[in-house]
C-alpha cells in the first residue's frame, strides 16, 4: 500500500496483516520506554481542517512511539483562514520534508484528491473526511471486536453479528465499518430512523432495521452512533427525548444482549442521548478500550506504509529493533 484512504481498498489479506501487526505493536504501551526505532528520521504531519481529540492525539502518539518527527497543523490560526488553498498547503509541506500526511477535512474526497494530484510525495492517511470514510476507526473497531470475539485462534469475524445503531447519515464511521467487516465476513445489521438512512443504502451489504430491541438478541457487538447535531439541518427526528427512547441503549436494552456481547461507541459519546450513562461505563462497555486500540492500529498503519520491513515489528525491552 502507499496510502490509506478507503476501508474498500483493503482486501482481507491487507486488513488481517494490519491487524495482527497492530497485535504485536499492542504491547509497546505496557512497556516502561514506549518507543520503537522503526521510523527515526522520518516526517509525519498530522492535517487537520476539522476539530479532532481522540484522533489527532492517536495519531501523534502513534507516530512519536515508532520515533517519528510530528507535525500537527490546525486550520484555526493557519494560512487556510486567510484563504490558502489545500493544494498550497500540502506544496508547503512537501517542501518541509512531510513523509506521511494524516488528513481530516471536512470535504469527502479530500484526501483522494490530495493523494490523486500528487501534491505530496508522502503516504496519505485518510483521518476521516466529511461524511465519506474514517478508515483508521473502523480498523480499530474490528481490532477491538477481534480481541473479544474471536475464539478459534485465527482471529477472524468470519460470520460474527455486528448491530450498528444510530446517525448513519451523517457517519462517515458506519461507512468504513461496512466496508471492512464485509471484507473480514461479518454480518452488519443497521439501525437507525428512516431519516437518519442514506439515499441507496439497500444497496450496502447490510441488514436494516427500524427496530433496535429486535435487533439486539443476535448480536454479537453493538455499535452505538453520536448524533451529529453539528451536521444536520432539518429536524430529523421529534427531539432528543424521543430518539434516546426509541434508539438510544440503556440498561434494559443491555441485558437483551447475548452474554458475551460487547458494546462499542466510536466518540465522543452523547451520554444520556444515544447511550446512557451506566452502559458508557459497563463492564460490557470496551469503549475505553478502543481508544488504547487506536494507537496500536494507527502505529500499524504508519509502519507498514513508511517502515518498509517485511515482517512483523520486534523489540526488546529497551526498545531497539
Amino acid at each position: 500500500m502507499k496510502n490509506l484512504l478507503s476501508a474498500g481498498d483493503l482486501d482481507r489479506t491487507d486488513a488481517i496483516r494490519i491487524l495482527d501487526t497492530a497485535e504485536e505493536l499492542l504491547g509497546v504501551a505496557s512497556r516502561p520506554i514506549k518507543k520503537l526505532p522503526t521510523l527515526r528520521g522520518r516526517t509525519v504531519v498530522n492535517l487537520f481542517f476539522e476539530d479532532s481529540t481522540r484522533t489527532r492525539i492517536s495519531f501523534e502518539a502513534a507516530a512519536k512511539r515508532l520515533s517519528a518527527d510530528v507535525i500537527n497543523f490546525s486550520a484555526k490560526g493557519s494560512s487556510v483562514s486567510k484563504g490558502e488553498s489545500l493544494k498550497d498547503t500540502a506544496l508547503t509541506l512537501q517542501a518541509m520534508g512531510a513523509d506521511a500526511v494524516i488528513i481530516r477535512h471536512h470535504s469527502s474526497g479530500a484526501p483522494h484528491r490530495l493523494a490523486q494530484a500528487k501534491w505530496t510525495n508522502g503516504a496519505v492517511i485518510n483521518a476521516g473526511d466529511g461524511t465519506h470514510e474514517h478508515p483508521t476507526q473502523a480498523l480499530l473497531d474490528a481490532f477491538t471486536m477481534r480481541r473479544h470475539l474471536a475464539k478459534d485462534g485465527d482471529g477472524s469475524l468470519e460470520g460474527k453479528n455486528v448491530t450498528i445503531v444510530g446517525d448513519v447519515l451523517h457517519s462517515r464511521v458506519v461507512r468504513s465499518n461496512v466496508l471492512l467487516l464485509e471484507t473480514l465476513g461479518a454480518n452488519v445489521t443497521i439501525v437507525a430512523p428512516p431519516t437518519l438512512l442514506p439515499v441507496g443504502i439497500e444497496h450496502w451489504p447490510v441488514e436494516t432495521s427500524y427496530d433496535l430491541d429486535s435487533s439486539l438478541e443476535k448480536a454479537d457487538a453493538v455499535m452505538m452512533l453520536r448524533v451529529q447535531a453539528e451536521r444536520m439541518n432539518a429536524s430529523y427526528f421529534p427531539s432528543a427525548r424521543e430518539y434516546s427512547r426509541r434508539y438510544g441503549l440503556d440498561t434494559a436494552r443491555l441485558n437483551r444482549l447475548p452474554d458475551h456481547a460487547i458494546v462499542m461507541h466510536p466518540g465522543p459519546m452523547n451520554r444520556g442521548m444515544e447511550i446512557t450513562a451506566d452502559v458508557a461505563d459497563h463492564v460490557r462497555s470496551v469503549i475505553v478500550e478502543q481508544v488504547t486500540n487506536g494507537v496500536a492500529v494507527r502505529m500499524a498503519v504508519l509502519y507498514l506504509l513508511l517502515g518498509g520491513a517485511a515482517g512483523e515489528p520486534e523489540a526488546n525491552e529497551e526498545g531497539t529493533a
